[in-house]
């Protein structure tokens, strides 16, 4: 594997991570995966849409290019979520989860997107 996984949950320790990632990348090749968070017990997440996505995204991971780094971020409780106001809509301008996005660009698939398997690998392949 040419790449490396990082998980985090909320805003304050994304942004850490991502800026460190960055920092170390130098070429904006960090990816992030946006999800509601997981129950402990279950480790089922509260959006039945990122449930359905996260396999598809894992699927596509080994088309990451090498020396890439994937996040995986979950965005908090749904009632967080759903405040308009949250960090993550007000300064990365999220508009849904699951969202995947090309970290540092304005490349991104938001919601149903992130179902399809061939989007995917083109956000992890293109430049």
């Amino acid at each position: 594997m040419g790449w490396e996984e990082a998980s985090v949950r909320g805003f304050a320790e994304f942004e850490r991570v991502a800026g460190q990632k960055l920092r170390s990348q130098g070429r904006g090749r960090v990816f992030a995966y946006f999800s509601g968070d997981k129950d402990p017990a279950s480790g089922a997440s509260w959006c039945p849409d990122c449930v359905k996505a996260e396999p598809i995204v894992r699927a596509e991971l080994p088309h990451l290019p090498d020396g890439a780094v994937f996040i995986y971020c979950q965005v908090g409780e749904r009632a967080y979520w759903k405040d308009p106001n949250n960090e993550f809509k007000k300064n990365l301008k999220l508009t849904g989860v699951p969202t995947l996005l090309k970290y540092g660009t304005l490349q991104k698939l938001v919601e149903e997107e992130c179902f399809n398997a061939e989007l995917v690998r083109m956000l992890f392949t293109e430049d």
